[in-house]
């Protein structure tokens, strides 16, 4: 393999990813910048190759040490172009593991497109085109949310739909710790923080327990 495209990873080499987990991001990123001329996969502003590897992928290979991978599946909120449920998937078979990346996706355009990305890179995922937030009782390993909705918005997602899951991993940007301590006078969190490779002002939370907090409402006589 090309020395440059090792080097391109060599923020992740840590993880021990095989040769052939490259080789399948190559060839996703040539995916995403082809099929990026006729639809939006990821922003026109994004769509260059060391910015994907930067920003996308790098990004979501991260949580991999997150991931619950004794689990027999693991959900992606709000998937979009396959950030981080594709990359999350391409470890995960060349690491042998046979867990299931269910990713969902609302638009049918992408979610055609994480389909021929998983048939052509031979990866284990169901992608749903379906709004998550009308779907209850779901049960699965870990969740993983990125750029989808707010947190709070998500807290409350899993709280109501999810019957019964592992951890849920938050990537978190520049305004997460304003966004974090706010959710956290509703929430009751049992949490680990991780500083993010890719960007100094964000971080990554893996969440295990959620429990709401309920106000005490005192009535006045």
């Amino acid at each position: 393999m090309d020395q440059e495209i090792l080097n391109s990873y060599s923020r992740i080499n840590y993880l021990n990813v095989s040769r052939e987990t490259f080789l399948d991001f190559e060839n996703y990123i040539s995916m995403i910048l082809e099929k990026n001329k006729k639809i939006n996969i990821i922003g026109q502003n994004t769509a260059l190759k060391k910015i994907i590897i930067e920003r996308h992928i790098i990004d979501s290979a991260q949580i991999i040490d997150f991931v619950d991978l004794n689990s027999s599946t693991t959900i992606d909120l709000g998937t979009g172009g396959g950030f981080p449920g594709i990359i999350v998937a391409i470890i995960l078979k060349n690491m042998k593991n046979k867990m299931s990346v269910h990713l969902y996706e609302k638009s049918y355009h992408k979610s055609h497109f994480l389909r021929e990305v998983s048939e052509k890179l031979n990866l284990n995922t169901k992608v749903f085109q379906k709004n998550i937030f009308e779907i209850k009782n779901l049960e699965t390993g870990t969740i993983m949310s990125r750029a989808f909705k707010p947190m709070p918005v998500v807290l409350d997602l899993v709280y109501k739909n999810f019957s019964k899951y592992k951890n849920l991993i938050f990537f978190m940007g520049k305004t997460g710790k304003k966004i974090f301590e706010y959710s956290k006078k509703n929430w009751d969190l049992e949490y680990v923080e991780k500083k993010s490779l890719t960007n100094e002002d964000s971080f990554l939370i893996n969440i295990k327990k959620i429990k709401k907090k309920f106000k005490t409402i005192v009535k006045k006589n």
